[in-house]
């Protein structure tokens, strides 16, 4: 049983009637769900996971004071501090005085201003492009089971996609860096005599085609040691795992070439079946550069290619 699940069944044995008996009047106003940092909210917890940080708990988000003032505030999390500790073999981490928990009592503000920097979840362009993909994933996995308010869930909405001019710089700057790092330097970097940098260049090669393909799936790629793991959850996700574990794990290193070359193939394909891009040739130089230029606004084509790498 995954830890949300759990999660889930606590709430609903204890959480939801402790709420429902005591709080009557607050529910229209509280959100109660799983989300944020660590693999239980992801659905990717195991045996492993289990060793830190894992507890049958959940998180009751509330909205500002004016809504919600401290006193209920803290009679909230009186009574949550006061539900069963053990639950399923599993037992609760000690709540933290001083905050920082990832489960009880959180303010929505404090939430998403930890998980993305704005406590309403608004992003300026500039905070688009340099948040980065794990602290998205993290503000936008997990579940809501009730939200009685709205603004929790209009928020998480809010941030689920990014805006279209930031999916493209970001999707120019992955491209270009699949180009930089796998088509032109991995062989460069082997005709110099320096196969730790060709490595290292196919590893870059490998970040960026990750990411290319959650963005063309409409996800955020999690924290690197859960990105194989999401990646086989996205159509094709498993095929183009095991033709990125080859540029790992194999020393061969023409077979390595060749099959940075078949993925570029792969990726060029898909941007021209969804017209992203206008270049008809096996470069992803040029095709990052054709996908950067249908860009609407000027200021963010104009930036840096990179700017959202």
């Amino acid at each position: 049983m995954k830890g949300i699940e759990i999660s889930a069944a606590y709430y609903e044995e204890h959480g939801r009637p402790m709420l429902e008996r005591d709080f009557a009047e607050l529910l229209p106003f509280l959100a109660v769900g799983l989300v944020g940092s660590g693999s239980e909210r992801y659905g990717f917890d195991d045996e492993v996971s289990r060793d830190h940080d894992f507890e049958p708990g959940f998180c009751i988000f509330l909205p500002g004071e004016d809504v919600v003032d401290r006193r209920k505030e803290f009679l909230l999390e009186r009574a949550y501090a006061k539900l069963p500790k053990e639950f399923m073999g599993f037992r609760r981490q000690p709540l933290s005085p001083v905050g920082g928990n990832r489960s009880g009592v959180i303010r929505t503000s404090a939430f998403y201003s930890s998980a993305v920097g704005s406590p309403d979840g608004r992003l300026s362009t500039e905070a688009w492009l340099r948040i980065p993909d794990y602290a998205l994933a993290e503000a936008v996995n997990g579940a809501v089971w009730f939200d009685g308010y709205g603004e929790f869930s209009a928020i998480r909405e809010y941030l689920s996609a990014m805006p279209e001019d930031i999916f493209l710089k970001r999707l120019a700057g992955n491209l270009l860096l699949m180009a930089q790092s796998g088509q032109y330097n991995y062989l460069r970097c082997l005709k110099h005599g320096e196969p730790l940098a060709a490595q290292l260049a196919c590893n870059e090669f490998v970040n960026a085609a990750m990411k290319v393909k959650f963005l063309l799936c409409g996800k955020y790629m999690p924290y690197y040691k859960w990105s194989f793991r999401a990646l086989r959850e996205l159509p094709g996700g498993a095929e183009l795992e095991e033709k990125l574990s080859l540029l790992l794990l194999s020393g061969d290193e023409e077979a390595k070439y060749r099959r940075i070359e078949e993925i570029a193939g792969i990726f060029i394909a898909e941007l021209t079946d969804r017209t992203l891009t206008k270049a008809t040739c096996g470069d992803l130089e040029k095709h990052a550069y054709s996908v950067n230029d249908r860009i609407r606004d000027s200021g963010i084509r104009n930036m840096n290619i990179f700017s959202g790498v």
